[in-house]
């Protein structure tokens, strides 16, 4: 081929792949329908404050166009390895987590290459430094892959136990507020949406989730159902249920949620006091070994100094 030819075919590629970015660039910059559509849908929350109304992005990364084919394919191993679909998909709502199973196998594989990666940077320095045993330092690349794995499945579980924490802990106070807006004379519709507005926090979201299903045409009690059914917490599932019979049946709501909230803050200082009773020997090391050391130091150290000043 002569030099023109090349010159030719080079900017013919060139040409085309400027011609595929800039339709990338276009498709990416269009508005999405929800983004063009919620703004004027007025009885919904609006989208990004309300984490039930998220609109998802389509992902635009170059590397994730490259590697998704292999993890999405180590993820579908891992879910035949671990199985438990169901177990995942009910802590991944519970933790509020935007994810589904697949991408959630996802993480776990990346967070199973960083402990690989991890352990064979070591391994390899290892080895041109001191020359020993490749198989060894290969069984520990899998165990480290295995330990991320497993990481991120742990790692979920404590997500899952520090959001309900945050929600025992936000649950009198929303509680409260609602008992004082349905004696207001509020409905418990009005109630729950003025209190949803004028807080934050993991109970509220679920709360506004709850107000957007209701708002979208499903009752009041299936949508508490529903709250009760997705909560891992008795407290909030019979909080719910409560709700949901009072509003079915017409029975006095203020005096239910006022007693529930009672309940719960009478829960957590039981707790806080069983804590502190399992916790009885741990609270006595600072004693024994801090204040107790001091305490002696002072008591006998001034007689000391004396007996070196009298002694000859």
């Amino acid at each position: 081929m002569t030099p023109a030819m090349w010159g030719a075919l080079l900017g013919g590629c060139a040409a085309a792949g400027l011609l595929v970015v800039a339709a990338r660039v276009r498709a990416i910059r269009r508005p999405q329908l929800a983004l063009r559509v919620l703004p004027y849908v007025r009885d919904l929350p609006q989208v990004g404050r309300t984490p039930g109304l998220r609109v998802p992005s389509p992902p635009t990364s170059a590397t994730a166009g490259v590697f998704g084919p292999p993890l999405r394919a180590a993820a579908d191993t891992v879910e035949r390895i671990l199985g438990g679909a169901s177990s995942v998909r009910r802590r991944l709502a519970r933790a509020d987590l935007d994810k589904t199973v697949h991408e959630f196998r996802i993480e776990q594989v990346l967070w199973g290459v960083g402990c690989f990666a991890a352990t064979a940077a070591v391994g390899v320095l290892r080895l041109l430094t001191h020359p020993g045993s490749l198989l060894v330092w290969t069984v520990l690349c899998g165990i480290a892959f295995v330990t991320g794995v497993l990481a991120r499945d742990t790692h979920l579980t404590h997500q899952v136990r520090r959001r309900e924490r945050q929600v025992l802990a936000e649950f009198p106070t929303v509680a409260e507020l609602l008992a004082l807006a349905v004696a207001a004379g509020e409905s418990p519709v009005a109630a729950l949406d003025r209190v949803v507005q004028r807080s934050g926090g993991a109970l509220s979201a679920d709360l506004g989730r709850v107000l957007a299903d209701i708002r979208t045409g499903e009752p009041v009690g299936a949508a508490f159902d529903r709250l009760a059914a997705a909560s891992g917490l008795p407290l909030v599932a019979r909080f719910a249920q409560g709700i949901a019979v009072a509003v079915e049946r017409g029975t006095p709501l203020a005096d239910v949620l006022h007693a529930q909230a009672a309940d719960v803050r009478e829960a957590g200082r039981r707790e806080l006091i069983e804590s502190a009773a399992r916790r009885e020997v741990l609270m006595m090391v600072p004693v024994v070994f801090l204040v107790l050391p001091v305490t002696v130091l002072f008591a006998f150290w001034p007689g000391v100094v004396g007996l070196h000043l009298t002694t000859p």
